[in-house]
């Protein structure tokens, strides 16, 4: 069962979110909520990875490559995150993709949240403090990745890396998106990045929580790809339901 179809089954509600060029997304209509919306998801998107690093219990794949790499050149954990999603965006070239609005944004905005949040978020000292800010982050990623998605202003740059070797590849979005964050993992724990039960924990429970929040969030359009079917789905962010990176 795919996972739009689940989610449909376990909230009852429907899930539209149209496959559209750059331009479309911009013309798709309701511009000033989905941009309220994309901004507020990507500064939760930001306060989940701080919240995630402040519980010391494990990163996600390519927060633990962030902070290994944060480590060795004397710079902060967002503006890392920036320079790698950047770097991410030239490997769109030869794949031919096209970053819309919400790529760019998603590039320029969740470092500067993930700072902004590590610099306001206090230590937890106990155990259970870390475990409660572990899954608060989860669910916060949810919220925020569901609502980021829901904007339907393009895919974050990691995620449309992974749809980029997908469609040239013809492997399955499953395949290729573990094939990199296997490969960033690796890479981040080498580099001295935080892999713990967190890491398991997040991978198992973020695909549900997006998938939870994300009919609530999606933004109807006017579009002519919309279907009038009251029983039409749109493409899931990815085959794994995970938010956007």
């Amino acid at each position: 069962m795919s996972p739009i179809r689940h989610l449909r089954r376990l909230t009852g509600r429907r899930v539209e979110l149209l496959p559209m060029t750059p331009m479309e997304q911009l013309r798709a209509g309701r511009l000033p909520h989905r941009l309220v919306q994309l901004v507020v998801g990507l500064y939760l998107f930001g306060a989940a990875a701080a919240m995630l690093v402040e519980s010391t219990l494990g990163l996600t794949p390519w927060e633990v490559f962030h902070y290994g790499v944060m480590t060795h050149v004397g710079l902060s954990l967002g503006t890392v995150v920036v320079i790698t999603s950047f770097v991410v965006l030239l490997l769109w070239l030869p794949l031919r993709q096209w970053p819309g609005l919400g790529t760019i944004a998603n590039s320029l905005l969740i470092g500067p949240s993930l700072d902004l949040t590590l610099h306001l978020l206090p230590s937890p000292g106990s155990l259970a403090a870390r475990v409660a800010l572990l899954l608060g982050a989860i669910v916060v990623n949810g919220i925020g990745g569901a609502m980021y998605i829901g904007a339907q202003l393009g895919p974050g740059p990691r995620d449309g890396l992974m749809t980029g070797i997908s469609h040239r590849s013809g492997l399955s979005h499953r395949i290729v998106r573990t094939a990199i964050e296997i490969t960033v993992l690796v890479i981040g724990w080498f580099l001295g990045g935080i892999v713990g039960v967190g890491t398991v924990v997040y991978a198992l429970l973020i695909g549900p929580s997006v998938q939870f929040f994300l009919p609530m969030l999606t933004v109807r359009l006017d579009h002519p790809r919309a279907s009038t079917d009251p029983h039409a789905v749109g493409p899931a962010p990815d085959d794994q339901g995970h938010a956007p990176s």
